[in-house]
């Protein structure tokens, strides 16, 4: 199969890269920036895309990639740091740029390209860089510049080497979907032939493979996530796969008879369900500060995942529906990412049994719509693939501060009234997550002629493509005023809610 082959400089953006290669239905991999020069030839990629990443190529201790993949006779394109590492070791200069751009720019075309077919002289791009490169290399022109960047597109196109300051991965360059997809048909002279139906094929045969005889321990939350991993596992290899779900006491309302529901009933797919509540709560009850509650929580799972396997049989390995989000956003697998938070599926535990190749993740390359793309394709029902994303540690980071039992009532019901009125309206579709907060704070109110002093809500509700970057949803007043009162009459204990109009970034998505 063609593919394309990202290399991984740690960019925040590295995956989009590929994301929306995919969408182009073209197959493209991610490996690090180290990746030995030998395997990336023997996997014969029809281009290698090097991506952005927080570095300065003068640095010393700067990643870089031996020159000779540029004599490999694949066409490369840079991008950001991509492109200043493609001028560098080609001879060309990087320098620190006065006028740093960040954000939107706009690009003017001076020369044709085919990288550029198809794209108007003058388009909106989305910059972030400090660096910039002074003067091209030997055989190489500029093709394309911007206020800060005259040497923001150049190219070698006799030796099918291109390079561009801008990331045409993100949504905010309008063009930069066509780009890339120039770069793959144009250049490298791929077609379109790769599908989800293709990736779950090649991921089951994988799975045996791995699994031979074995048996797999999944803990599933049912989910998006876990669910469509749940199937595929169970696609791949039968009743070798032992499905847990861990009831932690932090789900929300009614969640523990939806899941068995749809795994049991539905899908057909054995589940082993195990009432943990009491012991995570009792762990979990004095605990403000969010990390401590993510690696209380993910130890936790996997202590009831080793009694349970116990219990039912020795297994081999441990499934997880880890996202790529999940991983860019607790450490990197791929290149030298910045770490931002935590994930209960990259504790201590879940490492050291990652270093012994003895976890599977078929998702974790995947974005959240690619997933439910993937579930479409394996048949799973709609209504279990379009629910919002919810997140591994549960209401534990939704309650801010300490947890309780009273406080993780107040939520669960105004999070239903939340979730009621969006479906009932047609909101829900149209909104890519939402959920409730309980705020550790109080505020005074009046109800009936009297003072109170009860606590208080947010809601959150965000549009986004992917997760990586998102804005608060532009909802009516009118339906939020109504979500508002319904919480406050309905959920005794609650006198005032907010709403979140924060975008991410700077904010994530989840409050802790």
């Amino acid at each position: 199969m063609q593919k394309i082959i990202v290399l991984d400089f740690g960019s925040q953006y590295t995956q989009l890269i590929a994301r929306k290669i995919r969408e182009l239905r073209h197959y493209a991999e991610i490996h690090p920036y180290n990746f030995p020069y030998k395997k990336l030839l023997a996997e014969k990629p029809a281009g290698i895309i090097l991506s952005g990443g927080p570095h300065s190529v003068y640095e010393k201790k700067a990643p870089t990639v031996v020159k000779e993949l540029f004599a490999s006779g694949i066409p490369v394109l840079g991008i950001c740091y991509g492109l200043q590492l493609t001028a560098h070791l080609l001879g060309g200069k990087v320098i620190a740029s006065e006028h740093r751009e960040y954000g939107k720019a706009a690009l003017h075309l001076k020369k044709k390209s085919p990288l550029l077919l198809n794209v108007p002289d003058d388009q909106t791009v989305w910059m972030s860089h400090g660096d910039k490169v002074d003067k091209i290399p030997p055989g190489f022109e500029a093709v394309a510049t911007s206020l800060s960047s005259p040497n923001c597109v150049i190219q070698n196109s006799e030796k099918n080497w291109y390079g561009v300051q801008f990331h045409p991965e993100v949504q905010h360059s309008k063009y930069g979907k066509l780009i890339l997809k120039n770069f793959c048909e144009e250049i490298c002279q791929m077609k379109p032939s790769w599908s989800m139906k293709n990736f779950a094929k090649s991921k089951i045969q994988e799975i045996r493979e791995l699994v031979g005889d074995h048996r797999v321990l999944l803990g599933t939350s049912g989910g998006v996530d876990s669910t469509v991993t749940a199937k595929l596992l169970h696609d791949a290899i039968g009743d070798q796969l032992s499905c847990v779900y861990i009831d932690n006491g932090v789900m929300r309302l009614n969640e523990t008879a939806a899941v068995k529901e749809r795994f049991i009933r539905t899908m057909g797919i054995p589940l082993h369900i195990v009432d943990a509540s009491r012991r995570f709560l009792k762990e979990l009850h004095t605990v403000t500060e969010p990390e401590q509650k993510r690696k209380i929580i993910g130890r936790l799972f996997i202590e009831e995942f080793q009694r349970k396997a116990k219990e039912i049989g020795h297994h081999e390995f441990l499934a997880q529906g880890t996202l790529y989000t999940d991983v860019i956003e607790s450490v990197s697998v791929k290149g030298p990412s910045q770490t931002i938070k935590s994930h209960h599926n990259r504790v201590a535990e879940v490492l050291k049994m990652l270093e012994a190749g003895k976890v599977i993740e078929p998702l974790k390359e995947l974005f959240k719509d690619e997933v439910r793309r993937l579930g479409l394709a394996l048949k799973i029902p709609r209504e279990a693939l379009f629910r919002h994303p919810f997140p591994g540690p549960g209401l534990a980071i939704r309650v801010l501060g300490e947890l309780s039992a009273e406080r993780l009532n107040l939520l669960r019901k105004a999070d239903a009234i939340l979730i009621d009125e969006l479906k009932s309206t047609g909101y829900y579709a149209k909104v890519w997550q939402a959920f409730a907060v309980f705020l550790p704070v109080q505020s005074v109110g009046v109800m009936g002629d009297q003072r109170t002093y009860e606590n208080v809500i947010a809601l959150r509700m965000v549009s986004s493509e992917d997760g990586m970057t998102a804005d608060f949803a532009k909802l009516p007043h009118e339906f939020l005023g109504r979500v508002s009162s319904r919480i406050i009459n309905e959920v005794k204990g609650i006198n005032r809610v907010v709403y979140d109009i924060s975008s991410k970034p700077p904010a994530t998505i989840e409050w802790e």
